[in-house]
Order: C-alpha cells, then sequence, then structure tokens
C-alpha cells in the first residue's frame, strides 16, 4: 500500500507554546504593574517636594520682605550706641574678674628697695588684660632688675619700657607696658616647666658627647635688656 502524508504543515505542541506565552505575559505584566507603581510614586513624591520648595520660597520671600522692613526703621545712631553699651558692658566684667589683690601681691614681690611704683593703669580688649606701670628708680639697673623679675614670675609677658626719662632729681622714670595673665596662668606653667626639664635631661642623657668632644654647656641668661 502506498503511504504519504498529505498535511500541509506538521503538528506542534501548542498547549506547551501557550504555556510560555502566558508566562511571558504574566512577567511583562508583572513588571509594567511595578513600573506603574514607581511611576505613581515618584510622581507623588515630586509632587510634594515642588510644594515644599514653592512654601519655602515664599517663606524666604517673607523674611526677606520682614529683614528689609526692619532695617528701614532701625537708628543707626541707635544701632552704635547699643553696639557701645554692650562694649563698656563687657570691659565692665573684665574690670571685675581682675584682681587688685593679686596684682598688688606680684608686685610686691618683684618690686626691687630701690623702684617706686607711682601709677597703674590695666585696660582690657579682647579678652586680654594691658598694664602699664610707671615706676621710679635710682638706677637703670635697678629698672632691669624688676622687669626681669615680672617676666621670672609667669604672670606678666611681653615686659617692655614704652618710655625712660630721667627726672630733675636724678631719679630714673619709666612707663613699663606688659600682658598681664594672672598667676593662675603662671601657675599652670611653673607645673609644665619641670615635665619638659625631665624630658630635655633624658634625651640629654641619651645623647652623650663623642670621645674627645666637650660637651655643650647651656647659655647664660642675659642680665638685662638692650
Amino acid at each position: 500500500m502506498f503511504r504519504t502524508n498529505l498535511a500541509t504543515r506538521p503538528f506542534y505542541n501548542e498547549r506547551a507554546a501557550h504555556v510560555v506565552i502566558g508566562f511571558a505575559a504574566a512577567v511583562v505584566l508583572a513588571i509594567t504593574a511595578l513600573n506603574v507603581i514607581q511611576i505613581i510614586s515618584l510622581s507623588r513624591h515630586n509632587t510634594e517636594l515642588s510644594a515644599r520648595i514653592n512654601a519655602d520660597r515664599t517663606e524666604a520671600n517673607r523674611l526677606s520682605t520682614e529683614a528689609a522692613r526692619i532695617r528701614k526703621t532701625i537708628d543707626k545712631d541707635e544701632l552704635a550706641g547699643v553696639v557701645a553699651s554692650a562694649q563698656e558692658a563687657n570691659a565692665l566684667i573684665d574690670q571685675r574678674t581682675f584682681s587688685w589683690t593679686e596684682f598688688f601681691n606680684q608686685i610686691e614681690a618683684t618690686l626691687p628697695p630701690d623702684v617706686m611704683l607711682t601709677a597703674v593703669r590695666p585696660s582690657f580688649k579682647d579678652g586680654v588684660t594691658r598694664v602699664a606701670m610707671s615706676v621710679l628708680a635710682r638706677e637703670a639697673v635697678d629698672l632691669e632688675d624688676f622687669m626681669d623679675k615680672l617676666d621670672d614670675t609667669g604672670a606678666f609677658t611681653e615686659v617692655v619700657p614704652s618710655s625712660q626719662d630721667r627726672t630733675d632729681d636724678g631719679l630714673f622714670r619709666a612707663l613699663i607696658e606688659s600682658v598681664y595673665v594672672g598667676p593662675a596662668a603662671a601657675a599652670a606653667g611653673a607645673e609644665a616647666t619641670p615635665a619638659a626639664a625631665t624630658a630635655a635631661g633624658e634625651r640629654g642623657a641619651k645623647a652623650p658627647a663623642a670621645p674627645g668632644q666637650q660637651a655643650p654647656s647651656a647659655p647664660p641668661r642675659g642680665g638685662g635688656r638692650q
């Protein structure tokens, strides 16, 4: 018997193809749904941000207008008076923190017998206390001795004579200016000095002089100012 296939197309597994197409369609629908949800969320967030920006811009414009109105009502002379009063109040506070007792204790401990203190004028600016002292001395070396002793206390820094002359009685007169930091700062510096000296001694002990070479000696302290 003669057999032949007269079909115009081959047989396919249509059920499997439908399953694959359905699965792909479900995936596409899921991705599309996620995209739609994200777009809605981002759009809502963008709307909220735009509303906040507009509100902030409105508030900034209102504040700028209010500041301009306030600036027009400010009296410059009155403002200058307020600033001057604040500076005066700060100066009074600095004066209250300045202890005359501690200051004169330092002077009494350092004033040589042949030096006489005639006037003291403290000034306060930016948290720094400067003291101008008028003194009389029999000899110029006595003035040098007094300034050296002020330096040694640690309560005075930048001790310099701003002017010197001689009176009709033959006495030396000088105006000594310095920065007064007080005994508390001097005590803190004194506590730090032994530790620094100990460390320096240890470094010196670890570095002995080479054979045949003399170890350097510490330079002597100057006796006075030039």
